[in-house]
């Protein structure tokens, strides 16, 4: 039987913050929202160039970080795709690409969704921005051979950490 939990954060970028788990851990998520990949197979095949979660992890199950690929800096060849396919955190703030109470972005929010965190007016936001990224496979789909995986591997990789499949 499930039962709900509190999580109090204390990591460089937010101290102080609680939440409430009240959802099963990588289930009842809402019905326009299917990832492809769950936080730790994410971790596990590379992405964010390793430089994600360092201080973190305790909020999180510790296998997500068993095989992890992760570096105090970044490392573009920790990313399953070899390639830099991220912009700065400072790019995503001055492009108001933050919200609600993850300060590290889609990713963050992601994880906690998937523990069973769920604030219906961040959820909504954060999903319908999931959701618009679809594009990019669509991209792959017109302009890349099938089977491909070598063929836009920018826009592979920013499938992949958004937990989309990037080998379509």
């Amino acid at each position: 039987m499930f039962q709900a939990t509190e999580v109090a954060v204390n990591d460089r970028m937010q101290s102080g913050y609680t939440y409430v788990r009240t959802a099963p851990v990588g289930e009842a998520f809402a019905e326009t929202f299917r990832p492809h990949f769950s936080p730790q197979e994410m971790l596990e095949m590379g992405v964010f160039e390793g430089r994600y979660m360092g201080d973190c992890a305790e909020e999180f199950p510790p296998e997500w970080f068993l095989n992890a690929k992760l570096s105090d800096a970044a490392d573009v060849s920790l990313n399953y795709f070899g390639v830099k396919s991220r912009q700065p955190l400072s790019t995503w703030r001055e492009k108001g690409w933050i919200y609600g109470p993850d300060p590290r972005g889609w990713f963050q929010w992601y994880c906690r969704y998937y523990m069973g965190r769920r604030l219906t007016e961040v959820d909504l936001i954060q999903i319908k921005r999931w959701r618009a990224f679809a594009r990019h496979a669509g991209q792959i789909r017109a302009n890349c051979y099938p089977g491909d995986i070598f063929c836009r591997p920018r826009q592979r990789q920013g499938l992949l950490q958004w937990s989309y499949d990037p080998f379509i």
